[in-house]
Formats: structure tokens, C-alpha cells, sequence
């Protein structure tokens, strides 16, 4: 690719503390200058905690979106501080599912994509949302979010409560 270095080396999908010498191997490359942050990704939010106190990572890649939203008293409270991690979320729409009309309760229109990217950016401790559109169409729904801000109460309220059907009424496998 012609890089001389990588601002993010990212350990993907940990669910178990990577190994120490993956880690050892990691920040070699940082000291090394060949990335510039250290970051991991994981479902099991309990092992950010304890890897944020020891210092090695950077970023954190988490699942963060209305209807899982165990990362706010699980990683999210346990991160304060100007020198904690950075967050970066994914999955705001839950594969889609958030923005399924099938999937919605009764009481509840179908949220926008920017409703669900708001929903993440809402919440002061996550830095980054990732998005993931498949074309330019998904690309210009997202985009408002940009623009808009935070979500209000009343639509925070509602996205939890759409989080919550659709958390209970689907099943992601």
C-alpha cells in the first residue's frame, strides 16, 4: 500500500484477552513508529475495563446502538476522564434492524439512519460512530446526523424504547 505507518493498529474481535505476545508484538510496532495508536474490538465488554487501567490501548471498538445498549454501565461508566480511551461504536442500526419497519413496535415509526448514528453521538463518551453504508443512498441518510446534533429527550426516550422491541422481538442469528 506504500504506508510508512498506520495512525490505528486495531486487535480485532477479542472476546478474551488477546495474548501477550500479540500485545507485545502490537506495541512493539507503536514504539517502533509503525502505528501511532493501539486499539482492540470485542463483544465482552467486562475485559475493557481492566485493559483501560494498564494502559496499552488507545481506542476501544465497541457495539453500541438502541437495542444493545450494555456498553453504557458495563464500559462507558467505568471510562471517565480526560486520559480514558477513545470510543469508537459500531453497529448503530444494528445491521438494520432499527430501521426495519417489520421489526418496529406498534406505538413507534421507523427511526431514520441519522436517528440511529444520533442516538450513539448522543452519548458524551463515545468519540466516533462508524458507518457502514452499502451505497450513496445509505450514505446521504447517514450524513444528516452530521448536522443535527445530539438527540433530544423525547427521541432519546423513543429510541430506547424501539431498542428494546426490537432487542426483544429479533434475534440477530
Amino acid at each position: 500500500m506504500g504506508l510508512e505507518r498506520a495512525d490505528i493498529l486495531i486487535l480485532g474481535w477479542h472476546n478474551r484477552l488477546p495474548s501477550q505476545g500479540l500485545v507485545a508484538r502490537a506495541r512493539v510496532m507503536k514504539a517502533n513508529g509503525l502505528c501511532r495508536f493501539l486499539a482492540m474490538s470485542g463483544h465482552q465488554r467486562q475485559l475493557f475495563s481492566p485493559l483501560a487501567a494498564d494502559g496499552t490501548f488507545d481506542l476501544f471498538h465497541v457495539r453500541y446502538n438502541a437495542a444493545h445498549r450494555g456498553a453504557e454501565k458495563e464500559i462507558f461508566s467505568q471510562l471517565q476522564g480526560d486520559d480514558r480511551p477513545g470510543i469508537v461504536s459500531y453497529t448503530a442500526t444494528r445491521w438494520g434492524q432499527l430501521l426495519n419497519a417489520k421489526k418496529m413496535p406498534p406505538t413507534d415509526s421507523v427511526p431514520q439512519a441519522s436517528d440511529c448514528y444520533r442516538f450513539v453521538l448522543s452519548n458524551p463518551t463515545v468519540d466516533v460512530c462508524m458507518c457502514g453504508p452499502k451505497n450513496l443512498d445509505q450514505m446521504r441518510a447517514a450524513l444528516p446526523a452530521l448536522e443535527l446534533g445530539p438527540l433530544g429527550e423525547d427521541d432519546m426516550a423513543r429510541m430506547r424504547r424501539i431498542g428494546d422491541y426490537v432487542h426483544d422481538h429479533t434475534r440477530r442469528f
